[in-house]
């Protein structure tokens, strides 16, 4: 990352990332709360503040390992506590639960394009600041991207698993979250394999392009 030292270079990809794990993981406990059940909200877990919600092996380690060792981002937060029974039509409830979290990656990958347009404004100026937030900006887009796009993978204990479930009919909804113990362990196997790179790739960057400052991010992390 040319224009920006080693302080900086940390901070583009340390702090969209720790905001979008945080936004996820409220997003989760926020919508439980409206939905009936406040666990997560008397627990302190729908907060903005990131240290609440770090898991400091699936959030910082792991991240950084597997971004090494394969290119691609993966990890994990502290999970919100919830208690399904509190939900007013727990099946339904589950789903619009799980939704909100990729939901709020989506939002925060537009807030992020949109800095970057800021800092584009900025460039002529304000460039001392205006690198930095375009970097940060072009960051946080992308990782709000893959952390919404791997979410969706309807494959439990991912979001996406929980939205299809109760997209099912109950008996069905039953058989396909007996795959549940044994998902994470399915998801680490593509991820090594490299198959899950291909397959969200192409979805990661179809997403980027509708979003602001979408060639400032293809620009700098998509294209090679």
């Amino acid at each position: 990352m040319q224009g920006i030292n080693t302080v900086q270079q940390i901070a583009v990809i340390l702090i969209p990332g720790l905001f979008a794990i945080t936004a996820h993981e409220a997003a989760h406990g926020w919508t439980a709360s409206r939905l009936g059940d406040r666990t997560a909200l008397m627990l302190g877990r729908v907060t903005l503040n990131p240290f609440r919600h770090i898991d400091p092996v699936g959030t910082l380690v792991v991240p950084l390992a597997t971004w090494l060792l394969t290119g691609f981002v993966f990890g994990w937060a502290k999970p919100v506590p919830i208690d399904w029974r509190n939900l007013r039509s727990p099946r339904r409830d589950t789903g619009l639960v799980a939704l909100a979290g990729p939901l709020a990656n989506g939002l925060m990958a537009v807030l992020w394009g949109l800095a970057i347009d800021l800092g584009l404004l900025l460039w002529g100026s304000l460039q001392w600041v205006a690198l930095p937030l375009v970097y940060m900006g072009a960051a946080g887009v992308l990782i709000n991207v893959v952390l919404m796009v791997l979410n969706l993978v309807p494959l439990p204990p991912l979001d996406g698993g929980r939205i299809l479930a109760a997209l099912l009919p109950p008996r069905m909804a039953y058989a396909y979250g007996r795959l549940e113990p044994y998902g994470l362990i399915i998801l680490v196997a593509l991820l090594v394999s490299g198959l899950l790179g291909r397959i969200l790739t192409p979805l990661v960057v179809f997403s980027v392009g509708w979003l602001p400052g979408a060639a400032v991010v293809k620009e700098l992390f998509l294209v090679h």
